[in-house]
């Protein structure tokens, strides 16, 4: 546009906005639209630019949002004008542009006599089109030409067709699965480097842009279920891996990196055998050991987003040594991608090692990074501490080496731990008075040190150096150093000081009030009233024991660290790996426990409760079963039991007359009738989950099986709950005790917005859930994570369920999804060796506290593969407690808020000559849990499908006497033998 073109069109937008109110607005904007159609009525007599600048004029008023009714004809002459100015002004168009553009440039782009420039510019127009309105491409009518236009010799056509074909892929992948096996073929062709011109190979690479496009498309399909398109993939890949190298050309690795990299995403993303995985690792571990820069950050990128894939944990934990190294590396975008990835490859067993190269790290760190480099060990720390005094030496290294970056959530967290873990007290009280003998001390070690000293000083006192009068001197020697922030946290202890100071000291009690005094008039209103206060308790004498007595048990509650970290991350690719590998197994120190009330009043106890034999692991178990197995939805029903036991009961003097059913008592009874009131909820929740919304059926079905992904995450941790053509609801659960966290992933799947999204919790009677504010929109091609949080109030079968719904175009979705918050999940394996098995076995006489049944109609499977689904129940198997080799042992721990920790006995009983009928007996000290838990596995034994690695089994033989087995004296089945 000229200069004078220019001026022309700022004077109007000057005008628009010199307007005084909204009608004078409204009144300009008429009158120059009314000039604008004037002008376009005698269209020959214009010029080029006074179209240009007219088409220019409607669009800002179109903008301001008044409605345009006309010129759309003169934007198109524009289009077809025959010099480049023209042509850039027609390049904004609305929707109905695009619905009466789009049958045109399809016809170019599919007929056969147009020259290949133009069809390759007819397929990026097209490609415009559909961004603005996807209504342009007709599904039923497109889908065989799009993958006609895939067997398209010319690479320039092609290459601007797979870029259509990414765009339509990710907005409706069920619809083009017959371009898929032609995707692989193209790639075939491109690595086999047949029939590419040379104008299209890039420094020896054939076509990069081409290959990087189309894995970007297939990563769009779930699966690749053809086995032969599936092998040839993994040979094209293969051959992309095994081939790239970095070389000295820079341009060349460019180009050759961005086809491995979209390579590893893609063999990320089809969940490749491990070898492969495992080669892809190896090949990161080169590239972040090279000098460029550049390669190394890409390096430290890729293997960070590698963390999704849980199989291959363990081979980056052996470049672990390289990664530390590059936190020392000059460039800070490298330094923050090997913190980001030390951080999300952390786990149990590699946690001390990582936690002390950060501490040695963090005196050197850029200030820039320090406050996220101790926020991020302090996590580590906590998540994975070995033991709770390795924790509190990191935190307090931490403080003492970067106090000014040290938030007041770390300190207030180990404070927590200290509290409610009696064992801690004294270390922490040292570890408090060493640090404050240094001489220059962070005011948040000040902090820290006087609440730990002031409640547990009086567990060094018979130390040297460590007397009232002495921990007293060292804390007031900081006084005068400290903000009025620090000052109420000293008072307090110097008031908790005295109070432990038995025989009371003059001498200190006089100090003590000395400054009690002096700060009495302070204009601090916190501290005149602590002055106030703690003057005139300590004048009460021994009255002072009881009311300065220890803090309480903190509750348990969720780390404001981690959820700080959460709020704080954007959500790219590689954080969302971090986050991932960030919820897995938590260390089994660092337990908050709920001690006994603090009057010193007993916990209720539960009729039979049973004290647990040794402290169970807090660590959450992995789903043990190592193939994805998923359950059917129908359970099976509840069979007649057999009146008469199996004849040889070796256990029979153990167990005594039982009923082998029957129902728990009066109170088990009216437990359930209390969680029963989702009843009827439940039980529309069929196998398809799919409910109308407004009396209308959903227009959208979605993909898989829900009842299977379901029973599939009732049996692990992560996995996908719901996928239907527009969204991905996923879930990452971490299980602790009776509490859980459980995280939505819900990710949009299209390039354009999720609108009216809602989510509502219908939890049952024994679980308390609470989620996280849901947003209304999800953004294209986004994904929002939503927490929520569970806490198992009793034992129940019952389940909650998500109502979910959401808009896409006039598509309004609606699914109610049952949530894997189910029993199971509150188990904690425990090893139960016979001298603590069988005096809690015996000390259970009957119902209904124990309980027997037969169970009838069992999947038949063999006795190893009995035991891996056992291990995914969280039961832990005990071998040699019963002498029968046909039968289980097994234990577990059961957490809710009103039962805490419960051990739980469980015998299964099998009879090799018919896999279909098992007796199983469950022991526990509350009755509901007992005959919950019996039912929840009964149900899983019968309802489990056939496993693909279990064989079919033959027709039973005729049953052959049995040698009887001879045992050991020193067998454990001997003793129980011996108590027949």
């Amino acid at each position: 546009m000229t200069m004078h073109g220019m001026r022309g069109l700022s004077v109007f937008i000057s005008d628009i906005r010199n307007c005084q109110n909204k009608e004078q607005e409204r009144l300009r904007v008429d009158k120059e639209l009314g000039n604008v159609r004037t002008r376009f009525k005698n269209e020959k007599g214009l010029t080029p630019y006074e179209k240009k600048k007219y088409v220019w004029k409607m669009l800002y008023i179109y903008m301001l949002g008044y409605d345009v009714d006309f010129g759309h004809m003169e934007a198109v002459s524009l289009i077809s004008a025959p010099k480049y100015p023209e042509k850039q002004v027609g390049n904004i168009g609305g929707r109905e542009f695009a619905e009466s553009l789009a049958p045109d440039v399809q016809k170019l782009l599919l007929s056969s006599s147009c020259r290949p420039l133009v069809r390759k510019k007819a397929a990026l127009c097209l490609l415009r089109l559909f961004r603005k309105n996807p209504d342009v491409v007709n599904v039923d009518g497109w889908v065989d030409r799009m993958a006609q236009l895939l067997d398209e010799r010319d690479l320039g056509v092609l290459t601007s067709s797979m870029s259509l074909l990414v765009a339509l892929v990710s907005n409706n992948h069920e619809a083009y699965w017959t371009c898929l096996p032609k995707c692989v073929k193209i790639l075939e062709r491109l690595a086999r480097n047949q029939d590419v011109p040379q104008e299209y190979t890039y420094y020896g690479i054939p076509s990069p842009w081409l290959q990087v496009k189309t894995m970007r498309a297939l990563q769009y399909f779930p699966t690749v279920e053809d086995p032969n398109t599936r092998r040839t993939l993994f040979e094209v890949l293969q051959r992309i891996l095994m081939g790239t190298d970095v070389v000295k050309n820079v341009n060349k690795n460019n180009a050759s990196h961005a086809v491995l990299f979209e390579a590893l995403a893609l063999v990320m993303h089809l969940d490749a055998e491990k070898e492969m995985m495992s080669q892809c690792v190896a090949l990161l571990g080169k590239f972040i050991a090279v000098r460029e820069p550049n390669i190394r950050y890409l390096g430290l990128e890729n293997m960070t987003r590698m963390l999704m894939v849980t199989d291959v944990q363990e081979i980056i934990k052996r470049h672990q040594a390289q990664i530390i190294t590059s936190l020392k590396d000059p460039d800070i975008s490298i330094r923050r991608r090997a913190l980001d990835l030390l951080y999300g490859m952390c786990d149990v067993t590699n946690a001390k090692d990582i936690v002390e190269e950060l501490l040695q790290y963090l005196s050197s760190a850029d200030f820039a990074m320090r406050e996220e480099l101790s926020l991020k060990a302090a996590i580590l720390a906590e998540k994975f501490a070995p033991d709770l005094s390795w924790y509190v030496d990191v935190i307090l290294q931490l403080i003492d080496k970067a106090g000014d970056f040290i938030s007041d959530d770390i300190w207030f967290r180990v404070v927590q731990f200290v509290t409610n873990n009696d064992d801690l007290q004294l270390y922490a009280a040292a570890k408090a008075k060493e640090y404050l003998d240094k001489p220059a001390v962070h005011e948040t070690m000040v902090k820290v040190s006087a609440y730990i000293l002031g409640e547990y000083s009086h567990l060094l006192a018979r130390r040297l150096g460590c007397s009232p009068k002495e921990i007293f001197s060292i804390l007031h020697e900081k006084l005068p150093t400290v903000s009025t922030t620090t000052i109420p946290i000293l008072l307090s202890a110097y008031a908790k000081i005295l109070m432990h100071a038995q025989p009371p000291d003059q001498e200190l009690q006089n100090q003590i009030w000395a400054i009690f005094n002096k700060y009495e008039s302070c204009i601090d209103a916190e501290i005149q009233q602590r002055a106030v206060e703690y003057f005139a308790l300590s004048r009460k004498g021994a009255a002072l024991m009881d009311i300065l007595a220890e803090m309480p048990k903190f509750p348990e509650r969720q780390s404001s660290l981690i959820k700080k970290a959460e709020d704080g991350e954007v959500d790219t690719a590689e954080q969302s790996a971090i986050k991932l590998r960030a919820q897995q197994q938590m260390s089994n120190a660092l337990v908050v426990t709920d001690q006994c009330p603090a009057n010193g009043a007993p916990p209720a106890v539960s009729v039979g409760q049973l004290s647990l034999v040794k402290v169970p692991s807090m660590v959450s178990t992995e789903d043990h079963n190592s193939t994805d197995q998923s359950l059917s939805q129908e359970n099976g029903t509840l069979s007649k039991v057999d009146s008469q036991p199996p004849s040889a009961d070796l256990l029979g003097d153990l167990l005594g007359p039982l009923a082998i059913e029957g129902p728990p008592g009066a109170t088990v009874q009216s437990e359930r009738n209390a969680v029963s009131g989702l009843k009827g909820v439940l039980d529309a929740v069929d196998g398809s989950a799919i409910v109308p919304v407004e009396e209308h059926t959903n227009t959208v079905q979605p993909i898989g099986n829900i009842a299977e992904r379901f029973h599939a995450l009732c049996l692990k941790d992560s996995g996908v709950l719901y996928e239907d053509p527009y969204i991905q609801i996923g879930i990452k659960a971490e299980w602790r005790a009776h509490h859980g966290r459980l995280v939505l992933f819900l990710g949009n799947k299209n390039t354009a917005p999720l609108i009216s999204v809602q989510a509502v919790i219908l939890p049952p009677a024994h679980l308390k859930m609470e989620l996280s504010l849901v947003p209304d929109t999800i953004p294209p091609r986004a994904q929002v994570q939503c927490p929520l949080e569970i806490v198992n109030l009793k034992p129940s079968r019952d389940v909650a369920v998500l109502d979910f719904s959401y808009k896409f175009g006039a598509n309004m979705v609606n699914a109610k999804l049952r949530l894997p918050a189910v029993l199971n999940k509150f188990l904690q394996p425990i090893p139960v060796s016979a001298e603590e098995f069988f005096p809690q076995w015996r000390s259970l006489s009957g119902p209904p506290l124990k309980l027997q049944e037969v169970v009838r109609g069992v999947r038949p499977m063999p006795l190893p593969d009995m035991v891996n689904l056992l291990n995914s129940f969280r039961l832990m198997i005990c071998p040699g407690l019963d002498p029968n080799p046909n039968n289980l042992v097994a234990s577990t721990t059961f957490y809710s808020e009103h039962t805490r920790a419960m051990l739980c006995l469980i015998r299964i009983e099998t009879d090799p000559a018919d896999r279909t009928q098992l007796r199983m007996t469950l022991a526990s000290g509350d009755p509901t849990l007992t005959f919950e838990l019996k039912e929840f596995i009964k149900e899983q034994l019968v309802s489990i499908p056939t496993a693909p690695w279990a064989p079919v089994p033959a027709p039973p033989a005729p049953p052959v006497a049995q040698p009887t087995p001879q045992i050991p004296a020193n067998d454990p089945a001997a003793v129980l033998a011996g108590l027949m």
